[in-house]
Parts: structure tokens; C-alpha cells; sequence
């Protein structure tokens, strides 16, 4: 099936990511992931069961929450990238956290509620990128008519009352001048400008729930307008000048209250968190130790994934539709050591598969941002035109299994210690050495990583 949308960039908004089937939606995650389909299918239902959410009418609508899913697999194998791709192609709020790094509320660590005050500061910084690029054409023409009175000033001329013909004759004057400023001849000119220095610093509030949260509280914003802004006077190149003054404007032109409700608005509804290495903290209560607060990180997350309302400094967020994404390679804990309320918090079991030589063929090649298109759009930079054979490829790929076999299996990441270490001599001599050209072979290849492979240790190269 052909995709729909092949022209969509990354960043779609909600609008028209809502109109993608889940069959569009799985071929577009194929642009950029080998294999998984069952992991795709499942991200594709629950995006356009957001879609068809909305379209509920009545009371029922709040009823309806999202299925939350549990990826597992083994690491390297893609479960970050489905869920990172998926919330940029929804245009939705998305936070990755690792379950490890959460305590139990007592412990000194992070609380679980702080993965949703992240979620809330993506949205916010979300929206406030949206809502700057809307009014990007006039905060720049306002930027340049700051900086044309800089470059032209009011008072400038013989102090003489300036009559119609002369403010004609200004005008003209300053056409031209904001039309050699957009073809950038003033680029390079220095000019004086009365800046704002920075802001005040944000202070850390220490939370009850459990550590030191950075609440970012600013205290211009405590304060209001009781302390004025400070200006300093500055001499920038104008390039620089028109940078500065085009971002003062656009924040004029932004009402920061819609911007927060309307990210408030997203996070609940479209927000995404990803919860990584939740197996690290499938362990059950009755040994000391460090296992000590593995079932408290659990029953802490419950309340979060369940539905509950988390304060952070811009308003109240509940967390009903939030749509919960959590993996883990449960190599020594299962899914059923994880508490039963838990588990029933994740009704969504996918089983990511292991890859092999010929996954990390279609790896090298077949993706968007294959490791081989990237190298060799990086070596372009330097003029240098790469070539890799197809067997070299498939030599490349044998390595990287080989090697995963050998030592700790890190999935598709040991791809880049392969490519790394095969290209090490040309990223290094080029561009002192004068190289225009150069062909991947199979005999290159086993001739650059004969070291690991006859290394037993291997250690140096694990990621």
C-alpha cells in the first residue's frame, strides 16, 4: 500500500495526524524502523482511537480512555524510536523517562508525578514553537522597523519641522534601506541596541512527594512588574540584531495565558510518556537492599497511569487520556512480577523481536536515516563521495550480529560501533588528506574490523 501522506513532515500537527489510518500510520513508522509490525500495529490503533475519541459525542467521550501498552523486547531493537516517531508525526507532547531513576515517596530520588510535569513543559514549549512560527512574518517586519530607526533615526536631519515632502522623501529612503536589509547588505554592519539582560534564575522547590524538583519558577513572574527590566546597551551585527529583535517580537505578538491552556489542553489529550526499563522495577516486596522500593516505584506509577490530577506551575493536569507507552527487556523479571494493579494498567502486550544479520541489512539501507545514508551525507560535507558495496554491507551487518552473539546484545546500536570503527581512518585524514573517493569493499571491511573480531574480550566496544 502506497502512504498517503509521504509528503508529511515530522512535525504534523494533531489536525492532520488525526486523519491517518492506523495502515498509514504503520507505513510511515516503516520509513524509519525495520520490522516490529505488531509494535506498529498496535501504536497505529491507539493513535486513531484518539482520533475516533474526539469524535464521540456526549459524556461517553470521558469515559473512553486510551489502552496503554507494554512493549517488550530485548534493547536496540526499536521501541524508543516507534514511540519518539509516533508522538512526532501525532504533533503530540512527548516525554521519554526510565523507571529506574524514580524512588519510592521517602526515598531520596524523583518522584513518578515529575514525568508529567515534564509532559507539561514539552506541550508548553510545543505550542509556544507553533504559535511563533504563526507570527513569524510580523514580528519580522516589526524587528526591522526597530532596526531601521537605528539605521535611519526620527530626529536625524537639519532639526528643522519636516514637511510633507520631506517625510515623503524619508520614506523613500527608508524602502530602500529595509530592501538592502532583506537582501542582507547590512549584514555585517555594527549597530547599538538597549537589550534586556537575562532573567532572573529559576529557583528549586523542594516537593514533598520526594526530592528536588526543578519547578522553574521565575521570579520576575512571582514579582510581576515590581522590579523593572533591566536593560544593557549592546553593539551586535545587525544579522545578530534582526535575530534578537524578530524573537522580542514574536513574543509580544504571543499571549503566553492561551499558550498555556491550550498546551494544558494537549498534554492531556494528546500527551505521550514513554516509560523505559519498567522490568528494572518488577520486583516484589520481602528483600532488603536496593531492592527495598521497586513494588513502591510501582504503586507510586498506579495512580499516574490509572487517572489522577498532578499539580505543576502551569495549572492542574490530569492524566484520564494520557496514553502510557512502557518497555522493557524483562530478560530476568516477567511482566507477571510486576504488581497485578499495574499490570492491568498496560491491557496492550507486544513482543518486540530480536534482530539478526538480515535485519541489519534493511537497517544499514532501507530506513530514511540509515547509518549508511548518513555517513555518507556527512562525507559529502567535505567533498568526498562514498560508495558502499552491497556485499560490504552485508560483511558489516554479519559483524555486528557476530559481535552482539559474542558480547552483551545491544540490538541495533552495534551498528554504529561497527561504522564507527570501519570509517575511523577517513573521518580522521579527511579533509588533510586529499580524498575524493572511496569504495566500502568487503575486503576493507574485514580488513578494519579483524580487531574485533579477534578480540575476546570485546569490551572496548561495547556501547
Amino acid at each position: 500500500m502506497e502512504f498517503a501522506g509521504d509528503a508529511i513532515a515530522d512535525t504534523a500537527v494533531p489536525a492532520v495526524a488525526g486523519a491517518f489510518t492506523p495502515a498509514q500510520v504503520v507505513a510511515y513508522l516503516d520509513r524509519f524502523i525495520v520490522g516490529q509490525h505488531k509494535a506498529k500495529r498496535a501504536v497505529a490503533i491507539a493513535l486513531r482511537n484518539r482520533w475516533r475519541r474526539q469524535r464521540v459525542e456526549g459524556n461517553l467521550r470521558n469515559e473512553i480512555t486510551p489502552n496503554n501498552i507494554l512493549m517488550i523486547g530485548p534493547t536496540g531493537v526499536g521501541k524508543t524510536e516507534i514511540a519518539r516517531r509516533l508522538a512526532a508525526l501525532a504533533g503530540a507532547p512527548f516525554v521519554k523517562v526510565e523507571a529506574s531513576k524514580f524512588t519510592e515517596v521517602g526515598y531520596v530520588g524523583r518522584d513518578v508525578e515529575s514525568m508529567v510535569r515534564d509532559l507539561a513543559e514539552a506541550a508548553i514549549g510545543l505550542v509556544r514553537s507553533e504559535r511563533l512560527e504563526s507570527v513569524r512574518e510580523p514580528a519580522r517586519r516589526a524587528a526591522q522597523d526597530r532596526l531601521l530607526d537605528v539605521l535611519l533615526p526620527p530626529g536625524s536631519g537639519d532639526g528643522q519641522p519636516a514637511g510633507e515632502a520631506d517625510e515623503g522623501a524619508r520614506e523613500r529612503v527608508r524602502r530602500r534601506l529595509r530592501a538592502k536589509l532583506e537582501a542582507g547588505e547590512f549584514d555585517e554592519r555594527i549597530v547599538e541596541l538597549d537589550l534586556p539582560q537575562n532573567r532572573m534564575p529559576l529557583l528549586e522547590v523542594f516537593t514533598p512527594q520526594g526530592g528536588m524538583e526543578e519547578m522553574g519558577m521565575n521570579l520576575g513572574s512571582v514579582f510581576g512588574n515590581m522590579f523593572p527590566q533591566r536593560t544593557k546597551r549592546r553593539k551586535v551585527k545587525v544579522r545578530e540584531a534582526l535575530r534578537i529583535l524578530e524573537q522580542e517580537e514574536a513574543g509580544k505578538l504571543v499571549d503566553n495565558e492561551d499558550v498555556t491552556n491550550e498546551a494544558i489542553r494537549r498534554a492531556e489529550e494528546l500527551g505521550i510518556i514513554f516509560i523505559d526499563e519498567l522490568d528494572k522495577v518488577a520486583g516484589r516486596e520481602g528483600k532488603g537492599g536496593p531492592d527495598v522500593s521497586r513494588e513502591g516505584v510501582q504503586r507510586d506509577l498506579l495512580p499516574v497511569v490509572e487517572g489522577t490530577t498532578v499539580s505543576t506551575k502551569h495549572g492542574a493536569v490530569r492524566t484520564d487520556h494520557v496514553l502510557f507507552i512502557a518497555a522493557g527487556a524483562f530478560h530476568v523479571a516477567k511482566p507477571g512480577d510486576l504488581i497485578p494493579e499495574l499490570q492491568g494498567r498496560f491491557p496492550i502486550r507486544v513482543e518486540l523481536d530480536s534482530l539478526d544479520a538480515d535485519d541489519f541489512v534493511r537497517i544499514l539501507t532501507e530506513p530514511q536515516n540509515a547509518l549508511v545514508k548518513q555517513y555518507t551525507a556527512l562525507l559529502e560535507t567535505e567533498g568526498v563521495k562514498v560508495e558502499f558495496v552491497p556485499e560490504a554491507i552485508r560483511r558489516i551487518a554479519e559483524v555486528a550480529n557476530e559481535v552482539n552473539s559474542r558480547a552483551e546484545n545491544i540490538g541495533a546500536r552495534r551498528l554504529h560501533t561497527v561504522m564507527t570503527v570501519l570509517l575511523d581512518d577517513i573521518l580522521f585524514s579527511v579533509p588533510d588528506e586529499q580524498i575524493r573517493e572511496v569504495v566500502i569493499t568487503p575486503e576493507r571491511v574485514e580488513t578494519r574490523l579483524r580487531s574485533i573480531l579477534q578480540d575476546d574480550n570485546l569490551s572496548r566496544y561495547v556501547l
